[in-house]
């Protein structure tokens, strides 16, 4: 991630922030650092099973250019797609958990990784985000593939 590029994402995910100063500054002081910021505000958040997740973002790179931010945590076991707020309170999805206002996310430092969290796409600044609809689409197109190949339980 170029230094315009990072310091656009951190502008765009600090926004969201109680303390956006600080939360920049945390970062600026320690670039591996983590904030806990909320959700619901710029973002929802749809935590998808790592396996499940990684085939869903192939279709969903196939199919645009750029996904929203995703993030992946612990050993790859979930990911997390970033979504317009309010996503989460509609969501009916069976093993996915929405993540939207009133809660909160751990958010490593664009191009940094945390305690097992990294970007997989890290946020542009410019506010893309992945659409609901498509990245439904994409999970039915990614467990319909992987049940074909005997991955379904």
């Amino acid at each position: 991630m170029t230094g315009t590029g990072a310091k656009a994402a951190v502008a765009w995910l600090v926004s969201v922030a109680p303390d956006p100063g600080a939360c920049r500054r945390e970062w600026e002081r320690d670039p591996h650092g983590m904030a806990l910021l909320p959700a619901g505000k710029r973002w929802d958040v749809l935590i998808v099973p790592g396996e499940l997740g990684y085939p869903t973002l192939d279709v969903l790179t196939r199919l645009i250019d750029r996904p929203g931010p995703v993030l992946a945590d612990f050993g790859d076991s979930r990911m997390g797609f970033f979504v317009p707020p309010g996503t989460a309170a509609r969501w009916v999805g069976t093993g996915i958990r929405g993540v939207g206002g009133g809660t909160w996310i751990v958010v490593p430092r664009p191009g940094s990784t945390v305690g097992g969290v990294r970007w997989l796409i890290p946020p542009d600044g410019s506010g893309t985000l992945t659409d609901a609809t498509l990245l439904e689409l994409a999970l039915h197109e990614a467990a319909a593939a992987r049940g074909a190949r005997g991955g379904g339980r």
